[in-house]
């Protein structure tokens, strides 16, 4: 599976352009500001209905214009298929493949798998539960279609039972039968959804492991760890048990939404005592699993992204971690940078098709080609 061709129009800083790429390693260079993470961002909305970096559609309008569309060709084999996307300020956003419009954005997820590795990914370290749950949740979904279906239910339960908590405690009044309604949904969901993540995290650990060593010039053992109150009885008698705390809290304290990823490097945790070096290749580790996971299952090559992943690597690390994404076991890849020098440098003696552009003030121009 390929990107052949992208073509934006009032897209972040993008008035009107057109793209085609080859089916290997695509690079974007330029300046620090020019538009190279947005040229990422905008194939991420044709792999998954939204932005990586903002959830507002709207603000990814131009200034001063009043919607965007990005569009994209791709290629899996012989078929092809065109995807369209278009949002308007006040309205909302359209999202079509081959002239067909989708009734849920659920159903594009998956098609065309794609994998993102961007500085931004450091909220997966530094931030909260709700960061590493996301990105499981993000990584499933691609694959398992029950498995959204499920979470995003599961979400809607969460919402209601909540409301009603709230609504109780207004009202001063307590109606068990009404509450027990949303309890079943979230047992039944939350379990599958739990079984799931579980059973995805076994499977995972290994192949990152792996990626890990690879990455790293450090010999630390790795690890990541599934945190889950699930883990430690049955939901159903959880509900139960806190019905009093939910209703003074008036939220839900208990469930598969309050799972959380733990990672370690040397038995202690990455984010107090991995230095940068250690916390970015346990992230690229992290996603070139994802990537390779998604792969076995899916039986294709899904899309990766690199965005200016280089400066907290050693050009050897560099260079290795290119020489990998360019043999046959990797697909298509973009890679964004801010030196042409460093990019030349790192495929000078790599054999594999690449094409480079240059990025400035919205535009991009073709500065490169060979077809190995």
């Amino acid at each position: 599976m390929y990107l052949q061709k992208l073509s934006l129009i009032n897209f972040k800083n993008y008035p009107d352009e057109e793209l085609d790429f080859c089916e290997k390693i695509n690079c974007f260079v330029g300046n620090n500001g020019e538009g190279k993470t947005n040229l990422l961002d905008a194939i991420h909305y044709l792999s998954l209905c939204k932005s990586y970096f903002n959830p507002i559609d709207s603000q990814n309008i131009l200034h001063g214009t009043d919607y965007f569309i990005v569009q994209g060709t791709f290629f899996k084999g012989e078929s092809q298929d065109n995807i369209y996307c278009a949002q308007k300020r006040n309205e909302k956003k359209i999202f079509k493949i081959n002239k067909k419009e989708y009734s849920r954005f659920s159903d594009h997820i998956g098609l065309f798998p794609l994998v993102m590795i961007s500085p931004a990914d450091n909220a997966l370290i530094n931030e909260g539960s709700e960061e590493r749950r996301k990105y499981i949740d993000s990584v499933i979904s691609q694959f398992d279609k029950i498995y959204l279906d499920n979470l995003i239910n599961y979400n809607k339960a969460l919402l209601q039972r909540n409301i009603l908590l709230k609504y109780f405690a207004e009202r001063r009044r307590f109606e068990k039968a009404s509450l027990e309604i949303w309890n079943q949904h979230l047992i039944d969901l939350g379990q599958k959804i739990f079984e799931k993540r579980l059973e995805f995290l076994e499977k995972f650990l290994p192949v990152f492991q792996e990626y890990f060593a690879f990455i790293s010039t450090e010999k630390e053992v790795v690890g990541i760890d599934y945190s889950s109150q699930l883990k430690n009885g049955n939901y159903a008698d959880m509900l139960a048990d806190t019905v009093e705390k939910d209703r003074i809290l008036q939220y839900t304290t208990v469930g598969i939404h309050k799972d959380d990823l733990l990672f370690n490097i040397a038995t202690y945790p990455l984010k107090r005592f991995g230095s940068q070096g250690q916390q970015k290749s346990f992230i690229i580790a992290i996603k070139l699993a994802q990537f390779d996971y998604t792969k076995n299952i899916k039986a294709y090559k899904p899309i990766l992204l690199f965005d200016d992943i280089f400066d907290k690597l050693d050009n050897n690390r560099v260079q290795q971690l290119m020489k990998l994404v360019s043999n046959n076991s990797f697909g298509q890849v973009f890679v964004t940078d801010a030196h042409p020098e460093r990019v030349e440098l790192i495929f000078k003696n790599i054999k594999t098709e690449l094409k480079i552009f240059e990025i400035k003030s919205g535009t991009a121009k073709e500065i490169f080609y060979i077809n190995e």
